[in-house]
């Protein structure tokens, strides 16, 4: 397996991404974003893109905050992302500009890429798909689903599943039926997958190391949603 830093501009801003790919597949393949959570690009979503790349994906974990910084505590990641989720615009070109970078690599066909993220990049993810890119597919883990920019009807050209859990403080009932409801004015092609008894960032077996209330790691949802994700990626590769 090729694993390495990749570099990408937007504006004066550098963004210091992770690429993995299995280099003895000949020819091009699908290409799949992995966008972190608060804390930045870290281990978990490096471990992500190289469970995807050994499974013949060419997967890009990508830094949306630039110049691969990483939160030294929750409220400083916090106060990063509630900065990116305040101004649409500007979280919606950084997530582009990975999409465009992983979309041009020879390794990949630019015609088959998808989106996945975690928490705070479940969100970023979202916003993709919302913009209208050329998508293929998003899958949010844990992900908010507010927005201050609804999706336009017709705009979502990816397909989407949202898999979150009952008992995520963060993301309430009343914000998944408002996200449903965005997705049926939208006309898109979205579904939501609710786990019972299921907390947030259950994707992260060390969720519970920051003490943050809410945050639990649970392997079967951890298993489940993997599993949906692949047959997801049958579906939209095909």
């Amino acid at each position: 397996m090729k694993t390495d830093n990749l570099d990408y501009r937007l504006g004066e801003t550098t963004f210091r991404g992770y690429f993995a790919y299995d280099e003895a597949k000949s020819g091009n393949r699908p290409g799949v974003l992995v966008v972190h959570e608060a804390w930045g690009l870290a281990d978990h979503v490096k471990e992500r893109a190289r469970k995807l790349a050994a499974l013949g994906f060419a997967a890009f974990a990508v830094d949306m905050f630039g110049d691969g910084r990483q939160a030294q505590s929750s409220e400083e990641g916090m106060q990063w992302t509630r900065a990116l989720r305040a101004d649409v615009p500007a979280l919606r070109a950084r997530i582009r500009a990975a999409f465009d970078t992983l979309s041009a690599r020879a390794e990949v066909d630019g015609a088959r890429v998808a989106s996945i993220g975690y928490c705070f990049g479940g969100t970023s993810s979202l916003e993709l798909a919302r913009s209208g890119a050329p998508a293929r597919g998003v899958v949010s883990f844990h992900g908010g689903l507010q927005t201050q920019i609804p999706a336009e009807p017709g705009a979502v050209r990816a397909k989407i599943i949202s898999i979150t859990g009952s008992d995520d403080p963060f993301i309430p009932t009343a914000q998944v039926d408002a996200f449903v409801e965005e997705m049926k004015r939208a006309e898109a092609d979205a579904q939501v997958i609710v786990y019972t008894g299921v907390k947030h960032s259950f994707t992260n077996p060390h969720a519970g190391d920051r003490k943050v209330p809410g945050l639990e790691y649970n392997r079967v949802a951890d298993e489940r949603s993997w599993k949906t994700m692949l047959a997801f990626f049958d579906e939209i590769f095909a």
